[in-house]
């Protein structure tokens, strides 16, 4: 088993195999053992962990959670990978191996028991995983993931920055997030454009606040920040599903003026506990 965290061994058996970065998978293989080192440490995986790890790519941080875990879901999209994970991950025992995308393998099947998920995420499709995961309520326990530094940065960003979005509301309702390493693009091979970062997200026990509808809540979000220029009035009054549930533009000055809000403020500036409120009024 090569250690594939070392970048000359990495480079030696992608020549071997002929391999080159695929880049409609946002393939990019990670050669900096303090990143994989501060990915597993974070991600706190003993032996008593399941762990779900998307897109293994060769398997180099594959290698290091089979080490760290009990046991390791890997689910990897490229068939071209798998012969070659089954290489690397020949000495360990305690791993499988599922050929399919991850947005469409049905996650409350594969998952039976409470784990902790950790992965280097393709740019491309990054938020769409994560509000996957997020939204099916699954017994997760934690989320660990490297993801471009610019969407690291706007899963905890504050109200009224111009990171602070709908992502960002979804992350914090539920979980706890936390940049926990940046990550320079001289870690991988090859290069990306963009720098990285590590970040966790710990699952809430409870949710930090309790609207009447969660989904409404959640409608009410994205309606803000489709035209998150426009004031909060004028962007939740053109939302197509807020009017046919009868929510007119006389109701929302309604009830920003009950919530004592500057009647032209955008929705940039609610923080969650505003939102799920003004959702509750509507």
């Amino acid at each position: 088993m090569k250690d594939l965290i070392i970048p000359r061994n990495t480079i030696q058996f992608l020549k071997e195999h002929g391999i080159s970065a695929k880049k409609r998978y946002g393939q990019n293989f990670l050669i900096d053992p303090k990143v994989l080192s501060r990915i597993i440490e974070g991600a706190d995986i003993t032996k008593e962990d399941t762990v779900l790890e998307i897109g293994p790519g060769i398997g180099t941080m594959t290698q290091a959670l089979c080490e760290a875990a009990g046991h390791v879901i890997a689910v990897e999209i490229d068939r071209d990978m798998i012969p070659l994970l089954e290489e690397n991950l020949a000495e360990f025992h305690n791993y499988e191996i599922i050929n399919e995308d991850i947005l469409k393998v049905d996650l409350k099947k594969l998952i039976k028991e409470r784990l902790k998920i950790a992965a280097n995420l393709p740019y491309y499709i990054t938020t769409p995983i994560i509000m996957g995961l997020l939204e099916q309520d699954l017994p997760l326990d934690s989320i660990t993931v490297m993801v471009q530094r610019e969407v690291a940065e706007r899963m905890q960003a504050k109200p009224g920055t111009k990171d602070y979005g709908a992502l960002t509301l979804a992350v914090q309702y539920y979980t706890k997030a936390e940049i926990i390493a940046n990550v320079p693009s001289n870690c991988f091979i090859p290069r990306p454009n963009v720098d990285s970062a590590v970040i966790r997200l710990k699952l809430h026990e409870d949710p930090p606040v309790r609207p009447a509808d969660e989904k409404k809540m959640f409608g009410l979000i994205r309606a803000a920040f489709s035209q998150r220029r426009k004031t909060l009035v004028n962007a939740l009054k053109n939302d197509a599903a807020l009017s046919s549930e009868g929510v007119t533009k006389e109701r929302i000055e309604a009830a920003i003026s009950r919530m004592e809000l500057d009647p032209n403020i955008r929705g940039e500036r609610l923080s969650l506990e505003e939102f799920a409120r003004l959702s509750d009024l509507l």
